[in-house]
């Protein structure tokens, strides 16, 4: 019987092992902290519409940071890493099709798929769900 989070455990299975504190709601706390810090990864792509680069450099930070705490992020942060890698290629080409008009929507195009993908990434992210982008050229980390 599939539970909510899709693992298959059901209530009469022992349930998975617990983080240090050993407690139920330490699981609790730990699984919904990963859940969090997944999702600030997710949205702190958006951190370049403030702050130059913040795009950039705040996802690796937060990973860098919590990584060790909390290896469910882990896969998020690749999800974000290699998206950043994929739209500064687009964003390259981008560039260089300005010279031939079609750039500049395509630019535009850009900015936008990046808010939605990382608001529905931060959303998935928070309800559990490791969802990858569409449109990611290559799996850089994995």
């Amino acid at each position: 019987m599939m539970n909510e989070t899709g693992t298959g455990h059901d209530e009469h299975q022992t349930p998975p092992a617990a983080d240090p504190g050993g407690t139920p709601a330490a699981a609790d706390t730990r699984e919904r902290d990963t859940r969090q810090w997944a999702m600030f990864i997710h949205f702190s792509i958006l951190a370049g519409w403030v702050i130059p680069l913040a795009g950039l450099i705040v996802p690796i930070l937060l990973w860098q940071l919590k990584k060790d705490e909390l290896p469910g992020i882990v896969p998020h942060a690749h999800i974000v890493l290699n998206w950043i890698v994929s739209s500064l290629v687009y964003g390259m080409i981008c560039f260089i099709l300005i010279f031939l008009v079609i750039g500049i929507p395509l630019l535009f195009a850009l900015c936008i798929v990046t808010i939605v993908f990382s608001v529905i990434g931060g959303l998935k992210a928070n309800d559990g769900i490791v969802w990858e982008y569409p449109f990611t050229l290559i799996k850089v980390f994995k």
